[in-house]
């Protein structure tokens, strides 16, 4: 396995790199990646990122967002990218099944591989690999990763914006697997002139009129609470996909409102797709949806933030949900207060 000596031989003379970041791609992938773009670039490299699906609208804003291309749409033109890449830099994953067709792609080049990531896991990918399940974020993982490199370029305000941009929606506002070295590295984005008040407004004050309607239609009407369990669910079907014309992004975050119940250590949100029932999970304290998420929906993540899928049909989803909770019942019941 190289170095971080390695790497900065590697990146010392300009390269056709391409960046990587996982499908359905969130604030922490796309903010780290595109941060390590402007980076790159101003050390004179050639740089593409590229996700398998698109993003939210709501990171529309991101200083080189409109740059992104995605391999659904933009197919022959990254396979020539990939075909032609000297560095592979890949964020936010931990497998190359998580970036789907251009990860096979990708698996054949004989290219020089960088992995840094924060999840569970990871497969041994590239030659130089940064893994911390312990941070906060890809994006606060970039940060520390780029002080590596004493003459590189500056850290300035428009990689600090998108590196406060993964750093805030993986946290959950700071509510999640925070730290020291966490809040040192916020007071250092602080003092390059990041605008938290202004970039919290970007991120969590423009929401449209149909996706609070939304988020109050899953509380009223799609909400159900398993006391016994400290378990609280909500779920969406095809019907509510086209009552509210419902896109990419506009369920985001809706999971954790079920975590302001007192009572709820557990939350569950299960939308049904067309072929599939995708699956948020969230939790408090030191219960683990990480494993829940792995040994029953054929996902992963994090300690308190998992995502997973299932094949079969959206109650029946729900009701293997139900068929488990036992197993967890004495966990789940453990006081979290005082």
């Amino acid at each position: 396995m190289s170095s971080i000596q390695k790497v900065r031989e590697v990146l010392a003379l300009p390269k056709n790199i391409i960046i990587t970041s996982h499908r359905n791609p969130d604030g922490d992938a796309i903010g780290s990646s595109l941060a390590m773009m402007h980076w790159l670039k101003a050390m004179g490299h050639r740089v593409t990122v590229a996700f398998p699906s698109e993003f939210p609208p709501l990171y529309n804003w991101m200083p080189g967002s409109d740059q992104v291309l995605i391999y659904d749409l933009d197919t022959e033109a990254l396979n020539t990218i990939i075909d032609n890449a000297e560095v592979s830099i890949m964020l936010d994953y931990n497998s190359l099944q998580r970036i789907d067709k251009m990860g096979e792609r990708l698996a054949t080049k004989d290219v020089f591989g960088i992995l840094i990531d924060h999840h569970l896991y990871p497969d041994p990918l590239g030659d130089y690999i940064l893994s911390d399940t312990t941070a906060s974020s890809t994006c606060e993982m970039v940060y520390h990763f780029m002080r590596e490199f004493e003459h590189g370029p500056a850290i300035d305000t428009k990689i600090g914006d998108c590196l406060y941009t993964g750093i805030i929606t993986d946290t959950g506002s700071f509510q999640y697997a925070t730290s020291a070295r966490l809040f040192r590295t916020v007071a250092d984005l602080k003092d390059l002139g990041v605008d938290n008040h202004y970039l919290h407004q970007l991120i969590f004050q423009t929401m449209e009129e149909k996706n609070l309607r939304l988020l109050g239609h899953c509380i009223y009407n799609r909400m159900e609470i398993l006391e016994e369990y400290q378990t609280g669910l909500f779920f969406l079907n095809k019907h509510d996909y086209q009552v509210f014309d419902i896109q990419r992004g506009d369920t985001e975050g809706i999971v954790n409102y079920l975590l302001k119940l007192k009572k709820v250590k557990c939350a569950v949100f299960f939308r049904q797709q067309q072929t599939i029932v995708k699956i948020s999970f969230r939790s408090k304290s030191d219960f683990s949806v990480e494993e829940i998420a792995k040994n029953y929906f054929n996902g992963g993540g994090h300690r308190n933030a998992a995502g997973g899928y299932w094949k079969k049909s959206l109650g029946s989803a729900i009701d293997k949900l139900k068929e488990i909770l036992p197993l967890y019942k004495e966990e789940l019941n453990k006081s979290i207060y005082l």
